[in-house]
């Protein structure tokens, strides 16, 4: 079978979608990737032809100026200009895309959740797909937070109320999107697209995250399946060349801001200065290849571009992170105490489901400084209970399906033709 793959093209939702999509791959399916000529290189990696969508020359551009304006912002900033860059890609997906799929003879489709426009294709082609979520599961309910704000489980009237707002003004910053996705599916007869609509997508619905690492929820579609994680062998981070000689055995903290809003340079600062006097070793990764550090380094901290991530994770005490999904459960399997610094995007919400398992402490990037990230990395090192409950999760995870059970359930679901319901 023919099986189209879309998602945004960043790290965070298209290394999980590839991993998803080479173990279908692996299985005997053809495997193709919706995307711009930048994700060239990603879909032949990883064995995919690539379906481009976005070639013109200004929108290559825009894309790229998009994303570097992006690395440098925090917060709401960051968020709402995460959105305008989704909605251009909608509307370069609603473009190009019915095309590119006709003529690839594309059979199925799998949709990121935040990538709308590949359901409405999908529908309008009357193509079968299947909706993941790549990164943190978005649907609303009443007692769960959005994923997006820093708030902490409050499951009483007063948190319901605040979880109603949030959510409204969630709604609100998604129109750019449900209105360009919506005037597509009317100007071929079918019904407008809301955010809520999120419940009804696909034959399935397939979560990267376990069901562990969410708040209680109780409004959740019936064919919706948490299986994560996808950590697949084969990440391009772990060719990266290190210097391991270089790591003398002294407790080793790993730090990251992803490879997305990475260049918030007062964060990385306090991080190096923060531990500069403890009792430990420091690498500190800037998520690019590219990336140059012109200040000064501590003699306990090593700098560097890029980095095997998940080697270091098997060696590290701690990890400090931006609380992205993929490197929150990567820290997780370790069974690693975590300092989470969420810049944006769904990071808060991941941020705050590590404290509430026990994990791991949130520190805002507007309030960072170099005391705050000493006095709580001495705190997760010494108090036992965050490695206890970093393990604790660890073990939960030894007992999860992962992509093998994501992949089952999409090919049933193509198979069949029906939803697949838990």
């Amino acid at each position: 079978m023919h099986i189209a793959l879309v998602c945004p093209e960043m790290h965070g939702h298209l290394n999980p979608m590839a991993t998803l999509g080479r173990e279908l791959a692996r299985r005997g399916h053809r495997i193709s990737l919706i995307g711009s000529p930048q994700a060239k290189p990603k879909a032949e990696a990883c064995g995919f032809q690539l379906l481009p969508v976005a070639v013109r020359e200004h929108e290559s551009g825009e894309s790229d100026a998009g994303l570097d304006r992006l690395a440098k912002l925090k917060g709401l900033g960051a968020l709402w200009l995460t959105g305008q860059l989704l909605r251009d890609q909608t509307a370069c997906i609603l473009r190009d895309a019915p095309g590119v799929l006709r003529g690839a003879g594309v059979e199925a489709m799998v949709v990121d959740q935040v990538s709308p426009a590949g359901g409405a294709l999908a529908d309008v082609q009357k193509i079968p797909f299947v909706m993941v979520c790549n990164a943190l599961a978005l649907h609303q309910e009443a007692g769960v937070p959005p994923g997006v704000l820093n708030w902490g489980c409050n499951p009483g009237i007063l948190g319901r109320v605040r979880n109603h707002l949030g959510n409204t003004v969630l709604k609100i910053a998604a129109r750019p999107i449900s209105k360009t996705v919506s005037n597509y599916r009317m100007k071929h007869g079918l019904g407008r697209y809301r955010f809520v609509d999120t419940h009804t997508l696909g034959l399935a619905q397939i979560a990267q995250q376990p069901a562990f690492f969410d708040f209680p929820r109780s409004q959740l579609p019936t064919h919706f399946h948490y299986s994560g994680p996808w950590h697949g062998h084969g990440r391009e981070s772990e060719s990266v060349p290190f210097p391991w000689e270089k790591l003398d055995g002294r407790p080793l903290i790993y730090a990251s801001l992803g490879t997305l809003q990475n260049r918030l340079a007062h964060v990385f600062r306090a991080i190096l200065d923060g531990c500069g006097d403890l009792p430990v070793q420091v690498v500190l990764s800037l998520g690019r290849k590219d990336a140059v550090w012109d200040q000064p380094v501590p003699p306990n901290a090593l700098v560097v571009p890029f980095a095997p991530q998940l080697t270091l994770l098997s060696r590290a005490s701690l990890l400090i992170t931006h609380a992205g999904l993929n490197t929150a459960l990567e820290g997780l399997a370790c069974g690693l105490p975590m300092l989470c610094i969420p810049v944006t995007n769904d990071q808060p919400g991941v941020a705050q489901r590590v404290h509430w398992l026990g994990a791991g402490e949130v520190l805002k990037p507007a309030k960072v400084t170099a005391f705050r990230v000493c006095e709580f990395v001495k705190k997760l090192l010494s108090d036992s209970r965050y490695r206890d409950s970093a393990e604790k999760c660890r073990n939960l995870m030894k007992g999860n399906p992962g992509v093998v059970r994501a992949a089952d359930i999409v090919e049933e679901a193509f198979r069949t033709g029906k939803r697949v319901e838990h």
